[in-house]
C-alpha cells in the first residue's frame, strides 16, 4: 500500500488532496449539531438511506457530517478528539494518504448500505480514525475525565472489544459496515503490524541469548577467579589473597600474578 501511495504522490492526484480535510469534517459535524438542534427532524434527511439517495443524492455526503447524539458538552469533547485525531493522522501520513484512508472508508460504509439497504451512519468511520491514531501513537495520553491519563492503546483495545460486540449481536447492517471499514484499516495497517511482531520475535530472540549468555558469563568469572593465584605461594583469590599483578625486573619484565605479601618482598 505504501508503494502505492508513493507513486501517486508523484503524481498529478497529490496535488487534488484536500489539507486539513479533519477540520473540514468536524466544521460540518458542528453546523450541523446547530442545525438538529434548531430543528431534530433535519437530522433525518442526512442519514446515508440507499432507497432515498436517488431523490435526494445528498445523502452520499451528509451521512459523514452526522454529529454524535449527545449533549452539548460531550458533543464538543467529541468534535473535538476526531479533529484532533484527524489533524494527527494527516501530520503523520501527509495529506494524501490520510485522504485516501478517509475515503475508503466512506465507499465501504456506502457499499455497505446499498449491500444491505439499511441505513447507515459515520460511527464506524469515525472509530476506524481512532484506531488508526491508537495504532501510530499508542502511548498517547489521554486526561479521562479531565483527571486520570490513559494511554491510547488501552482505549483502543477497549474499543476493539465494542467493535467486536457490535458485530457479534448486530444486524447483518451492522456486521458489513464493520467488516468493510475496518478492512480498510488492515489495507494500511497490515504491514505496519508485520513489522512490529518481527520486532517483537527479535527482542524475543535477543532477551533468550542474552539469558543464555549470563550462566557462560558466570562460569568464565569462576574459572577467571580460580585461575587468579600466586605465582610463588600459590594462594588463591577465592580464599581470600589479595591478587596483584606485577611485571617488575625481578619478574623479568613479563606480568604475573603474586599476592600482596609476595608483590611487596619479591
Amino acid at each position: 500500500m505504501d508503494r502505492f501511495l508513493g507513486r501517486l504522490e508523484r503524481t498529478f492526484i497529490a496535488r487534488l488532496a484536500i489539507e486539513r480535510l479533519a477540520t473540514f469534517i468536524v466544521g460540518g459535524m458542528g453546523i450541523t449539531y446547530v442545525l438538529c438542534m434548531a430543528r431534530p427532524e433535519f437530522m433525518q434527511h442526512l442519514v446515508l438511506v440507499p432507497s432515498l439517495v436517488p431523490s435526494q443524492p445528498w445523502r452520499l455526503v451528509t451521512f459523514l457530517f452526522l454529529p454524535p447524539r449527545s449533549s452539548l458538552l460531550w458533543v464538543l469533547l467529541s468534535l473535538y478528539f476526531t479533529w484532533m485525531v484527524g489533524s494527527s493522522l494527516e501530520q503523520a501520513w501527509g495529506a494524501l494518504k490520510f485522504n485516501i484512508y478517509y475515503l475508503l472508508g466512506a465507499l465501504g460504509i456506502t457499499a455497505a448500505a446499498f449491500l444491505t439497504g439499511a441505513a447507515q451512519t459515520n460511527e464506524f468511520l469515525n472509530m476506524s480514525l481512532f484506531f488508526a491514531f491508537a495504532t501510530l501513537f499508542p502511548d498517547y495520553e489521554i486526561r479521562l475525565f479531565f483527571v486520570l491519563p490513559v494511554k491510547v492503546k488501552w482505549l483502543g483495545l477497549l474499543s476493539a472489544a465494542y467493535v467486536a460486540y457490535q458485530f457479534a449481536i448486530g444486524g447483518m447492517s451492522h456486521r458489513v459496515a464493520i467488516a468493510t471499514v475496518f478492512a480498510n484499516y488492515l489495507l494500511f495497517f497490515a504491514g505496519h503490524m508485520v513489522e512490529r511482531l518481527k520486532g517483537r520475535r527479535v527482542l524475543v530472540r535477543q532477551a533468550a541469548r542474552r539469558a543464555e549468555q549470563r550462566p557462560r558469563d558466570a562460569r568464565a568469572e569462576a574459572r577467571s577467579a580460580d585461575a587468579r593465584a600466586c605465582a610463588i605461594c600459590g594462594k588463591k583469590q577465592e580464599d581470600g589473597a589479595d591478587i596483584r599483578v606485577c611485571s617488575c625486573e625481578v619478574c623479568g619484565g613479563v606480568p604475573r600474578q603474586l599476592c600482596l605479601e609476595h608483590a611487596r618482598n619479591h
